[in-house]
């Protein structure tokens, strides 16, 4: 591996800073490594052919990158794979992402919850406030996960987006309320019927809907063929089975 010049570092290292991993952990056969004081995910960063390579050490956070794996170098010790950048730009805006969503998948995710509700009693008013707080969480855990865009849309107002449960919140455990792939990130209007059973999610990705809905309603829904959603993973697959056998199956005429 050809040595890395000082402006090349000053690049990696603004690259790592700028998108949350802020913690140097030194450089290894021509790798600068760096961790986050606030997200998971380690990062590693190098130059090959003048462009930026980075290794990330979760293989769930690369799952759902969903970036073509670098083959072409040996990465370092603990990281679960490598991607490579077209510029220093783009490998922040990689490194933004995974630094989201090593904070928004499952585990972590609970564990913040688990430590931001431990003072909370057991009365039925703290059992609200618990939900409040998890329900907040669920929300910036899906908009990390769907990068701020409607699942099904697109659309990318933030204000405008809602945190569907698949499966709703009164009858899931704990970590199941607080894991992102039990939901999307949908505009008001689709979380509504989502909620209401009104619309579902095939296997494919594809948006089912009730015969409840005439045409007309469709319409002014925004309901037309060919919706979909196009991320889905095989994570979300439980919860959307769970809605469409008792949420949506309750709906059809």
């Amino acid at each position: 591996m050809i040595p890395l010049t000082a402006l090349t570092r000053v690049s990696l290292n603004k690259a790592a800073v700028d998108s949350g991993f802020d913690v140097a952990e030194g450089e290894d056969f021509g790798w600068l490594r760096y961790r986050s004081t606030s997200s998971p995910v380690r990062a590693a960063l190098t130059v090959v052919n003048d462009l930026p390579v980075g290794a990330l050490s979760s293989e769930g956070v690369l799952a759902e990158l969903r970036l073509p794996d670098f083959r072409d170098i040996d990465i370092p010790n603990g990281y679960a794979g490598c991607f490579a950048a077209a510029s220093f730009g783009e490998a922040q805006d990689i490194l933004t992402r995974a630094y989201a969503l090593g904070r928004a998948l499952p585990d972590e995710l609970y564990k913040s919850w688990q430590d931001a509700v431990g003072h909370i009693g057991p009365t039925e008013r703290d059992a609200t406030v618990k939900q409040r707080i998890g329900q907040d969480y669920f929300r910036r855990g899906l908009l990390s996960l769907w990068n701020e865009r409607c699942a099904i849309t697109g659309l990318a107002v933030p204000d405008l987006l809602r945190a569907s449960h698949a499966k709703p919140w009164k009858h899931a455990s704990d970590t199941e309320r607080l894991d992102v792939f039990n939901g999307l990130l949908l505009v008001a209007h689709l979380d509504a019927a989502f909620d209401a059973g009104l619309i579902c999610i095939a296997h494919d990705g594809a948006v089912e809907i009730s015969d409840e809905l005439d045409s007309s309603t469709r319409t002014i829904l925004g309901l037309g063929d060919g919706l979909r959603v196009e991320r889905l993973s095989v994570r979300h697959q439980k919860y959307l089975d769970w809605h469409r056998r008792h949420v949506f199956a309750g709906r059809i005429s």
